[in-house]
């Protein structure tokens, strides 16, 4: 968590939230991030998604199976759901967000447009797969 708080400091030197992440995997720091959106003009450049795209790249492999995340803000939804699609094992997180749940926008969803061509495109790549 130190070096996760380190690279929280060069998020905050870079006029971000100061907020860093570190994946670990065998034992080995595998991928670090601070927060970078402002800077990379992208909203999905949290400390946690940074340091994971790093140690996928690393790694060779998009799946972190039996990796641990350490990251100094309790993680969003966002991070959390790219947690889950990496395979990551553990997550360690430093301070709570207590706002976490206070989202100030709101996006209208709308589902099942053009459905059934969007669920045969993905079972047939599926099919083909196996």
């Amino acid at each position: 968590m130190r070096r996760a708080l380190q690279l929280a400091s060069r998020a905050r030197d870079e006029g971000e939230v100061p907020v860093g992440a570190l994946v670990v995997q065998g034992g080995q720091v595998v991928g670090e991030g601070w927060n970078r959106p402002i800077a990379a003009s992208d909203p999905t450049a949290h400390a946690e998604i940074q340091a994971l795209r790093a140690a996928a790249a690393a790694s060779g492999n998009y799946r972190l199976t039996g990796a641990t995340l350490y990251v100094t803000l309790e993680p969003c939804d966002m991070c959390l759901g790219a947690m889950f699609h990496a395979r990551v094992a553990r997550v360690v997180f430093g301070a709570a967000d207590p706002k976490k749940r206070q989202l100030k926008y709101s996006t209208v969803v709308e589902g099942q447009v053009l459905a059934e061509e969007c669920g045969a495109i993905l079972s047939s790549f599926f099919a083909a797969k196996r």
